[in-house]
């Protein structure tokens, strides 16, 4: 029976070089001379500091056009809030959103079955199994996965025949 995987996976690689780019402007940008302003990628998480609050918002804005460029969603990333760190500066946590959350999996399970389409689809850890009989019943799937409204960027993977 064919069956797909729908995961939420981010290219760490592609995460690892949009920082190192952010690094490299923020050293020769005239309006960060003499600023503390830096970041830092963590295994799932990326630290910005800035003098201010408009310099971290500055750094965040690099990042997320990095990110564009890099073909990788800004919506992989969750914004904790900006506190206040050594010197004065501000400091702000950014997670990287890796794997389908319980509720998200539940959400894509229930419009599936509200849909009332001819597959079955279980939760799998951080992933959602899709399995039905028909090639074109799991594409229906995807087209309506796609069309949900997710938190965080959704990918098929494991399609087998």
């Amino acid at each position: 029976m064919p069956s797909f995987d729908i995961v939420s996976e981010t290219d760490m690689q592609e995460m690892s070089n949009a920082v190192n780019q952010v690094v490299k402007e923020i050293t020769t940008r005239y309006d960060f001379k003499g600023s503390k302003a830096s970041i830092e990628l963590a295994d799932n998480s990326i630290t910005v500091v800035g003098d201010d609050i408009n310099k971290l918002n500055t750094v965040t804005e690099i990042l997320r056009a990095k990110l564009v460029r890099r073909k990788l969603e800004a919506s992989c990333l969750e914004y904790q809030e900006a506190e206040d760190a050594s010197g004065g500066c501000k400091r702000q946590l950014i997670l990287i959103k890796q794997g389908v959350s319980i509720e998200l999996a539940k959400k894509i399970v229930k419009a599936i079955k509200q849909e009332k389409m001819k597959v079955q689809a279980s939760i799998q850890g951080e992933q959602v199994r899709v399995t039905g009989k028909k090639r074109d019943d799991l594409q229906a799937v995807m087209a309506l996965v796609r069309g949900m409204d997710s938190d965080r960027p959704l990918s098929f993977s494991n399609f087998r025949d």
